[in-house]
C-alpha cells in the first residue's frame, strides 16, 4: 500500500505542476496582450479559461480522495494541504489572467492614450514571482519561497504609483474616465497574480518547515 500511495502523490505532483505550467502561459499570454493591445490574445485566453476550471476540480477531487483513503501524516498531509491551496491560488492566477484579457478586450477598441506609466516592470514581476514560487516548490527551495515573498512589497507599490499616476491622467482627460479605469483595473488584476505568487510560496514554506507565515513582513 506504500508504494501505491507514493505513486498516488507523485501523480498529484505532476498534475499541479501541469496546471501550474499551462496558468504560466496564460499569464504569459494576457501580458502579451497588454503590450500589443491584442483583443485576438485576449479572447484565446478567455475562451480557454474552462480547461483550467476542469483541472483545478479534478487536483482537488483527488487530493481529497487520497485524504480519505490514506489518512496521511505529517510531512505527507503538508504536501496535500499545500498542494490543495496552490491549486486554488493557480485557478485565480488564472481568473485573473482573464479579467486582464476582458480589459484588453475594451481598450483594445478605444483609441490609445499615452500616459507616464509603463506596465511591463510590474507584468515582468509579477510573471516572475509566479515562475519563482512553482520552482520553489518543485525543488523544495526555501531561499527561493521566501525571496519570492520579498517581492510582493515591490509590486505593491509599483501599483500604488500606477493608481496616483492614472488619478492624475482621469483629472486631465475627463472624456476617458472608462478608459483609464481599465488601465487601473490591469494594474490591480497583476498585483493580484503577485499576491497569489506569494501565497503559494509562503506555502511551499509551510510545506518544508511546517510554520504558517501568512501576515509575516518579509524585509
Amino acid at each position: 500500500m506504500a508504494k501505491h500511495f507514493l505513486r498516488e502523490l507523485e501523480k498529484i505532483k505532476k498534475r499541479i505542476l501541469s496546471l501550474g505550467a499551462i496558468v504560466e502561459e496564460r499569464v504569459h499570454l494576457a501580458i502579451k496582450a497588454i503590450e500589443l493591445r491584442d483583443a485576438d490574445i485576449a479572447e484565446r485566453i478567455i475562451k480557454s479559461d474552462h480547461e483550467i476550471d476542469e483541472m483545478e476540480v479534478e487536483v482537488e477531487e483527488e487530493c481529497l480522495k487520497i485524504l480519505a483513503l490514506y489518512q496521511p501524516v505529517a510531512i505527507d498531509l503538508r504536501f496535500l494541504t499545500a498542494v490543495i491551496k496552490i491549486n486554488n491560488d493557480l485557478e485565480r492566477i488564472a481568473d485573473e489572467a482573464v479579467n486582464i484579457a476582458r480589459r484588453v478586450s475594451i481598450i483594445a477598441k478605444r483609441e490609445k492614450l499615452d500616459i507616464s506609466f509603463d506596465y511591463s516592470l510590474m507584468a515582468g514581476k509579477a510573471e516572475y514571482m509566479l515562475k519563482k514560487s512553482l520552482d520553489a516548490f518543485v525543488n523544495l527551495d526555501i531561499d527561493l519561497a521566501f525571496k519570492v515573498c520579498t517581492l510582493d512589497d515591490e509590486v505593491d507599490r509599483i501599483q500604488s504609483e500606477a493608481y496616483d499616476r492614472i488619478k492624475v491622467a482621469i483629472a486631465d482627460h475627463p472624456d476617458r474616465v472608462g478608459y483609464l479605469i481599465n488601465l487601473l483595473l490591469i494594474s490591480r488584476h497583476l498585483e493580484r497574480i503577485a499576491d497569489h505568487g506569494t501565497n503559494i510560496a509562503e506555502e511551499v514554506i509551510y510545506l518544508i518547515e511546517g510554520e504558517i507565515v501568512r501576515h509575516e513582513n518579509f524585509l
